[in-house]
């Protein structure tokens, strides 16, 4: 099973150690960066390949609508999934427009995110 570099970006401190928590018990994953706002995670994404992005809606400055319409443009794709408690049908189908390739809401579909990651990780390619 191949382990998945992730960015977390994610503006909660708690939110940000429950997940990395988890998912490092839990999934073949390995948080390398976390960052807090929009900018931040579109200057990262541009120096850092990775596996897999996951991607909160509101962050402390811009939002996660803005990082995945950037990351369609980076040179090196990685996997978008949007973790948010704003995961309304409207909102994924946003996220599913704009690249996301799940849409998981926090409070309810942890399981399944764990889950998409062990897939991913078992597969070796990217959903």
């Amino acid at each position: 099973m191949r382990t998945l570099q992730v960015l977390l970006v994610e503006d909660s401190a708690l939110i940000q150690k429950t997940l990395i928590d988890a998912m490092d018990e839990m999934a073949p994953v390995k948080v390398v960066e976390t960052v807090a706002d929009e900018s931040e995670a579109v200057t990262w994404l541009r120096g850092h390949p990775v596996d897999l992005v996951v991607i909160d809606i509101f962050l402390k400055t811009g939002s996660g609508l803005g990082v995945l319409r950037a990351a369609a443009h980076l040179p090196t794709p990685a996997d978008l999934i949007v973790l948010s408690n704003y995961a309304t049908p409207a909102m994924r189908s946003c996220c599913l427009a704009l690249g996301a390739s799940r849409v998981f809401d926090k409070s309810t579909e942890l399981d399944d995110l764990i889950a998409y990651c062990n897939e991913l990780g078992e597969s070796g390619l990217p959903h």
